[in-house]
């Protein structure tokens, strides 16, 4: 363990827990953070609110500059999908012939991202399962099911030492590790889950608990996930039979007052993940030709939003 090098790029809810359980766990971490939260953590450590105990831990190193940090075993990437090509550009300090890189984005493109940016010798296909968001600067608060992250090698192949250094370090630290025989599979299942639960309660602005036990809502996200098994089909995606009911059951698991946090981004103004994770799904089925009409509406409802957010103005003039 004391050899293991390990990076965790963005501070944000799921960069900053998985950087602190790491670090609790006796793992030397390097975490790329900015701004106040970057300030917050040198002075004060991470503190995190958990729903397994609080804590707080110091880091080996937290910087902005990558290259302070140097070569290590892996890397979890957890900005934001939009941010992906940058951070890839950025992180090329951090690797070393073995380096792995594990992308924990919403959405299905981060890893072919990678790919295309570090070669696919050094990238890992990811997702994970994690409630949990920055409350203050430095201080991270998680709740709702047992944290998860599920990796796999692109191709399918058995994991790749590096990778298999930082599946164990995950699980040392008291997460939830699953290496799917089809991350593929894995990681749509997760998109469908996602793209359901954050379309419906952000057009809705409406909480988890809301959304399921109001009828005529709880349909819209049910149809949302059929959209996403549909596209997922077309694309030769082997998705369980049962997906969309397991999926359905797992949302009426989670906890009431519970959010995306592509839903918390719309509300508070932010630029979100929309088009990785909603508009990712009208262009696929757009390029195989399937219809979306319930995944279209929730696109165009939510895309004037999203460009205000991104400062894209595109007002035009409409005459009779």
């Amino acid at each position: 363990m004391k050899n293991v090098r390990l990076a965790v790029f963005g501070a944000g809810g799921v960069g900053g827990y998985f950087a602190s359980v790491l670090a609790r766990a006796g793992y030397w971490v390097g975490l790329i953070a900015r701004g106040q939260n970057l300030v917050a953590i040198r002075t004060n450590g991470l503190q995190v609110e958990s729903s397994k105990g609080d804590f707080t831990v110091a880091l080996a190193q937290a910087t902005d500059n990558p290259q302070e940090i140097g070569p290590v075993d892996a890397v979890i990437l957890a900005v934001k999908a939009w941010q992906v090509p940058e951070a890839a550009q950025a992180m090329r300090s951090l690797l070393s012939p073995g380096t792995k890189v594990l992308p924990l984005q919403n959405g299905v493109e981060a890893s072919a991202q990678l790919q295309q940016a570090l070669g696919r010798e050094h990238t890992l296909v990811g997702l994970c399962r994690l409630i949990s968001a920055v409350v203050d600067p430095g201080q991270i608060r998680q709740v709702g099911p047992e944290p998860m992250v599920a990796l796999g090698e692109p191709d399918g192949a058995a994991l790749s030492p590096n990778a298999k250094v930082l599946a164990d370090a995950l699980a040392a630290a008291g997460v939830v590790v699953q290496t799917p025989l089809d991350i593929q599979a894995a990681l749509w299942e997760k998109l469908l889950f996602i793209a359901a639960v954050s379309g419906t309660g952000a057009v809705a602005r409406a909480a988890i608990g809301e959304v399921r036990n109001c009828p005529p809502t709880r349909e819209l996200c049910l149809q949302l996930m059929r959209e996403v098994e549909a596209v997922a089909r077309a694309r030769n995606i082997r998705l369980d039979e049962d997906v969309v009911p397991r999926t359905l059951a797992f949302v009426d698991s989670l906890p009431s007052a519970g959010t995306a946090s592509m839903q918390r981004d719309i509300t508070a103004g932010k630029p979100s993940e929309l088009e990785a994770i909603v508009g990712a799904v009208v262009r696929f089925g757009d390029s195989l030709g399937v219809p979306t009409p319930t995944m279209n509406y929730v696109y165009a409802s939510l895309l004037p939003q999203e460009w205000h957010a991104r400062g894209i103005h595109n007002l035009g003039t409409q005459t009779a």
